[in-house]
């Protein structure tokens, strides 16, 4: 998707199929009485698994979010490290990198507010994690009766 010359927005796009697998795992625990693998980190139901496809993965350098969200609300935006491959493992706390992206928007406002300094920081994070990978997936935490429709985003790269 372009965003203009020289520029490269990825959208994020809810993995509803992974989403779905790992409530599975919630589920299919609680039906066995058993805990999850110590440190294995379990969906809760405000939290969906989104992803981005990289259709670039050099040279990119991050320039900004484009976040909008339809009512007011917070959604935080965590990623997940190389490491987590979810068709073979199970999402662990050790794989949710640091700093998260928080956005939120306030009744009656129009725009979507964040903390720039972390923001910043968490794109170039990605920008990096994007040259060794072809999809990154995050983790997205929805608050203030949010919900994953009501949210447009995406990640605008200098290509």
């Amino acid at each position: 998707m372009a965003a203009g010359a020289g520029t490269l927005e990825l959208p994020f796009t809810c993995d509803e199929q992974l989403t779905r697998r790992m409530r599975l795992r919630f589920q299919s625990l609680q039906q066995r009485n058993m805990r999850p693998q110590d440190g294995e980190r379990l969906l809760r139901p405000n939290e969906h698994i989104f992803r981005v496809d990289f259709i670039q993965q050099h040279q990119l350098r991050f320039l900004r979010w484009n976040v909008q969200l339809e009512r007011p609300g917070k959604v935080t935006v965590t990623g997940t490290s190389q490491l987590w491959t979810p068709d073979l493992t199970h999402l662990m706390n050790r794989q949710l990198l640091e700093p998260v992206g928080i956005f939120w928007k306030k009744p009656g406002a129009e725009e979507v507010e964040c903390n720039e300094a972390d923001a910043q920081e968490f794109g170039e994070r990605i920008a990096e994690l994007a040259q060794i990978r072809k999809v990154m997936y995050f983790l997205l935490t929805f608050t203030g009766g949010l919900e994953p429709a009501q949210l447009k985003g995406s990640i605008v790269f200098k290509a």
